[in-house]
């Protein structure tokens, strides 16, 4: 078998050709779009570039076909919020064959240790995690857009190589079409809702820039007790909504204010996957009139949560439930939407956990991000869990 470095137009085609070859037979897998994964290896497009580097290579077998692939990169403000060190890796996919997995992950790391780094995580993604991060583990159906898919069989080429699972991620699923959550719940979060302090306001693109800026004080103060804890970059969160822009519903996406001050945001999309797996991972001038067409058929019927952020001092404020309050009537004005994926939720976060729960959620599907410490005699600590009193500190 033979590695070779993603470098032109040729070999890119080869990178993007093996998730074909693994999921030919698969009626679950949507192809991403080839030019938003390849944003993410573009200097001039990701914003993570500006502290760090990234690597791809492809891996053909015997008969000169593509087997594999893999990606590492590393970027240094991240990498360093760590006891060793870390980078990531990234866009694997393997035939199933542990040899073939191991000179990929041999690459990365290799690679990685020559930049200094001192472990990976994997399967992430060279930007924030809402996007493209974690190993699926179970739940082998249909994915939102942006959340991983893969064999069963990749579990254990990491496993074997020597990965171990740092944290496990949950989405959850919401029938919208059932009996709706009980009146209690909708009472309090009209409540909530209309107390003279509390003000809500849906994304908007005249003002995109205050909302970013809203997003960032949020999510900052929101995680700012993690152990782990990095500001969000606010050039890769322009980044994405620049480059999801024809995704983006503005009343799919709510703020919370008090007093003026930003507190929570909740953040879905329409699931474009259901879209993208008519596609093969292209959008020409040629299928484009069928994009448009089955949006209007309303192909879409699931939505994506990507985040749902809330300032500590808040949490218990029953802020959430006022702004699926506010969610309520839009949904309403497009019942062709009959799921929700509420996703992902750490299980270092118990108190996101609860929060999808309590609003119906029920658990389908479990991604692990695992890491690899390049010290095999290190002890290996799994992530924190985050727990009360160390909310309170923020």
């Amino acid at each position: 078998m033979q590695l070779i470095e993603i470098t032109e137009k040729r070999t890119k085609k080869l990178f993007h050709k093996v998730p074909h070859l693994i999921y030919k037979d698969d009626p679950n897998w949507a192809c991403p779009l080839e030019g938003m994964v390849e944003s993410i290896f573009e200097p001039q497009k990701n914003p993570s570039f500006k502290r760090g580097e990234a690597i791809r290579w492809v891996l053909l077998g015997a008969d000169g076909n593509p087997v594999g692939r893999i990606a590492a990169f590393y970027n240094l403000d991240k990498a360093k919020i760590f006891e060793q060190p870390t980078g990531g890796c990234g866009f694997f996919e393997c035939v199933d064959n542990q040899e073939a997995a191991n000179m990929l992950f041999d690459a990365a790391r290799d690679w990685l240790k020559s930049k200094g780094m001192e472990a990976m995580d994997g399967p992430v993604n060279f930007g924030e995690n809402y996007m493209n991060w974690g190993l699926l583990a179970d739940g082998y159906i249909p994915q939102g857009f942006g959340m991983p898919y893969n064999p069963p069989y990749y579990v254990q080429l990491f496993e074997n190589y020597g990965f171990q699972v740092y944290f496990k991620q949950f989405s959850y699923h919401l029938d919208t079409t059932l009996p709706e959550l009980p009146d209690r719940f909708w009472k309090v979060a009209e409540w909530v809702a209309k107390k003279p302090q509390f003000s809500f306001k849906h994304f908007s693109w005249k003002e995109k820039e205050k909302f970013i800026d809203d997003f960032a004080y949020i999510y900052d103060s929101a995680w700012r007790f993690h152990e782990h804890f990095k500001p969000i970059d606010k050039d890769d969160l322009k980044d994405f909504i620049y480059t999801a822009k024809s995704l983006i519903e503005e009343e799919f996406i709510w703020f919370a204010y008090h007093e003026g001050e930003p507190i929570a945001v909740f953040v879905m999309m329409p699931d474009f996957n259901q879209i993208l797996a008519k596609l093969n991972g292209r959008i020409t001038m040629w299928n484009l009139p069928k994009v448009m067409w089955l949006k209007w058929r309303k192909t879409m019927t699931r939505t994506r949560s990507l985040i749902i952020g809330i300032v500590p001092r808040y949490q218990r404020s029953g802020i959430e439930a006022a702004m699926f309050w506010h969610l309520r009537p839009v949904m309403y004005r497009k019942p062709w939407f009959t799921e929700m994926e509420l996703s992902w939720a750490g299980d270092f976060n118990p108190k996101i956990v609860a929060l999808y729960e309590s609003v119906g959620g029920k658990r389908m599907k479990t991604h692990y991000t695992m890491r690899y410490l390049f010290d095999r005699n290190k002890p290996f600590t799994r992530a924190p869990i985050i727990s009360p009193e160390q909310a309170k500190k923020s």
